[in-house]
């Protein structure tokens, strides 16, 4: 293999070709995912859409043309692993991999309980870590690939009353931006996606541990209330594409991750006061449960 560019193997950004021929999309069937998968049919590349849900998966691919539903627990390693194999023997190899599924945590510390925990864990960052353990040796010994893991604003920011979801989060900001730094010389790119609150029906299935199935829903109108606007997945979808494209490591979507990620990156003192201003406004709006 030639030697790569210095910018290249630091991992630095640059404008680059992309044009995925083969591409899996983890939770696919859905908000962020789905729209992601249709961006990527448009272009042209064959997607393979994942999802936990497989009649749904199956008639997002059906209605993308050049794609292929597939049902997919993305906390199962070897299902994974078998998954990537798969695509790569059908298809001949795989451009594109997006590890996009993921699920809602949220509430106080004291309203989770382990379950809430060890699900975000399991689904955020453990669906991650498998997607990228099972794609990137194809990547690497085939000298080209592309990885984008979904993460959050609140992979890049303080964010309270979601502890779970923020910790994965972060974690998956960790991982996309080192493991970047690694690929870099094996010509594989790894770009991490962090939009702000997007209108999915993730927004309506939070897991909250301590509070009853009526007060989940209003999480929606909670969120609303931190970012009146939400982000539609397709406008994701068109900055999440746009970023592959650029090469860029770390793709923030809608003004307020730009905003507030940058805030709190260079001024701090008034992103941890806004913060706290937060958090003492959860505790004040989240539903608080008491034991009967």
């Amino acid at each position: 293999m030639p030697a790569l560019p210095l910018t290249a193997r630091l991992g630095i950004t640059t404008r680059g070709h992309f044009d995925p021929r083969v591409s899996i999309v983890t939770g696919g069937a859905s908000g962020i995912g789905r729209a992601i998968a249709t961006k990527l049919a448009a272009g042209g590349s064959h997607v393979v859409v994942a999802d936990l849900d497989e009649a749904k998966a199956q008639r997002v691919a059906t209605g993308l043309g050049s794609a292929t539903g597939v049902r997919l627990d993305v906390t199962d390693a070897a299902a994974v692993r078998e998954l990537v194999r798969d695509t790569v023997a059908r298809h001949g190899g795989l451009d594109l991999m997006v590890n996009n599924a993921g699920v809602a945590v949220g509430g106080l510390h004291e309203q989770l309980e382990q379950a809430q925990w060890d699900l975000a864990l399991a689904v955020n960052l453990g669906g991650v870590v498998n997607g990228v353990n099972a794609a990137y040796p194809v990547m690497r010994e085939a000298g080209r690939g592309h990885i984008l893991n979904t993460a959050s604003l609140a992979g890049l920011i303080t964010a309270p009353a979601m502890l779970p979801y923020t910790t994965t989060k972060h974690a998956v900001v960790g991982l996309s931006t080192a493991l970047r730094v690694e690929a870099a010389s094996a010509n594989v790119r790894v770009s991490v996606l962090c939009p702000g609150f997007v209108d999915t029906p993730l927004l309506d299935e939070i897991h909250t541990g301590g509070l009853a199935e009526g007060e989940r829903t209003s999480m929606r109108r909670q969120i609303k209330l931190l970012q009146p606007r939400l982000i539609t997945p397709e406008y994701v979808a068109d900055k999440a594409v746009d970023g592959l494209r650029r090469n860029r490591a770390i793709i923030p979507v809608g003004g307020m991750a730009e905003v507030t990620w940058r805030l709190e990156r260079y001024l701090p003192a008034v992103g941890r006061a806004l913060t706290q201003l937060q958090a003492t406004g959860a505790r004040r709006v989240v539903p608080r449960h008491t034991a009967g």
